[in-house]
Order: C-alpha cells, then structure tokens, then sequence
C-alpha cells in the first residue's frame, strides 16, 4: 500500500460505518446474539481479532461488536461477484484460499496494522464444517502480530444464527501479547486460548 492509500484509509471510513449503522440494528433483533468481552477490544491502537469460523455471518458479527473499522480477511471470490465493489469500499482484505501463501494479503494487513487499524480474521483460514472444535491453523495472526507489535484478541463463535437465537454466542477473551513469543509458540498459544473459548462457550449453551 502506498503512502497515499495510508493517508486515504487513515480518514473516516465513511462506507464501512454506513453499511455498519445499517446493519447493526437488523443484524441484533433478528439473531440476538449474546457478546461476552467486548470490553477487551481496544477503542484504539492496532490489534488483531483471531477466532474460529463457522458460518458466512461470523465476520458481520465481529464487525457488530466493535464501533471500529475492522478490516476482515475475506476469499478472493467475493470481490469478483456482482458485490464486489462493495466488499472492495469496506476495505476488505483479499485472500485467495487456494494458494498455499498469500503475501499480497499480508502485506496488505500489516500496513492497516502499522496504521493502528483493526484486522480479523479466522485462523482456520476457511469455514469448518466438520466435527472437530478447530480446523489446523495457518500462522499469519501469529506473525503479523509479531512483525507490527500487535496484541491479539481471541474469540469464539458457537451456536446457531437463526431468528430471534437463543444460543448464539461470541466470546472475545483477554488480549494475547505474543510480540516476544517464538511462532510456533505463539501459535499454541493461540490455538489452545481459542479452543478453550468455544469450549466455554457451549458448556454455557448446555447449561454446565
């Protein structure tokens, strides 16, 4: 990103908080989400917002949460479909999930990042759809955060997004502060922080 694009995304994000105040309202009445430590997100400063991905609404309901401009990874597909301006003026980061690296997307992160702008994104990389509480990781919340100094802010997603749910549930846990911390280390760390917040989260959907 050039130091104009820094000057550009560096002012109000005017179509991110319309599209925002839009949604926000329909979003809450209609899937009545419980959110549980929302009072660990920064009001400002960079940070990255790293939890599980179940479904296609999750990065909506992170965005909900927070009144700042979260910047989410997102699969390349969608900036090439009829919304894709759209997901392009939210300021979106493109992500092909079919390559094995993505240094554009980095890249990219990491300047919002040095910005002191917010980015979330799903460690798993892609939707899991199979029975296991996570999917394997992929490094780059572990690493952006330590190549800008950023703290990560963990979070889970469980329960169903239905009208008017009664166990939909996201749960941001205390800041992670890997910046000293080995990769692999730090990716451990985060796993297991996550993991240990869904299972939380559904011991209180079963009432444990």
């Amino acid at each position: 990103m050039t130091s104009n694009t820094k000057h550009k995304d560096g002012g109000h994000h005017l179509f991110y908080y319309v599209m925002r105040t839009l949604l926000y309202l329909p979003f809450r009445l209609y899937y009545h989400p419980e959110v549980i430590g929302a009072e660990h997100l920064p009001k400002k400063g960079r940070i990255v917002i790293a939890g599980n991905h179940k479904h296609a609404l999750d990065p909506l309901l992170v965005d909900i949460c927070t009144p700042r401009h979260v910047h989410t990874l997102a699969k390349s597909e969608l900036f090439d479909g009829p919304a894709g301006l759209g997901f392009k003026l939210l300021k979106l980061v493109r992500v092909d999930l079919h390559a094995e690296h993505n240094p554009e997307a980095f890249a990219e992160s990491v300047e919002y990042l040095k910005m002191d702008e917010v980015i979330n994104l799903s460690p798993e990389a892609k939707r899991n759809f199979t029975d296991e509480v996570l999917l394997p990781f992929k490094y780059g919340a572990v690493v952006m955060s330590i190549r800008t100094g950023s703290k990560i802010i963990p979070y889970s997603i469980t329960g169903d997004y239905r009208f008017r749910s009664r166990n939909l549930r996201i749960f941001f846990g205390e800041p992670l502060d890997v910046t000293q911390m080995e990769v692999e280390d730090a990716q451990k760390l985060l796993f297991q922080t996550i993991y240990d917040l869904i299972i939380e989260n559904r011991e209180k959907e079963h009432g444990q």
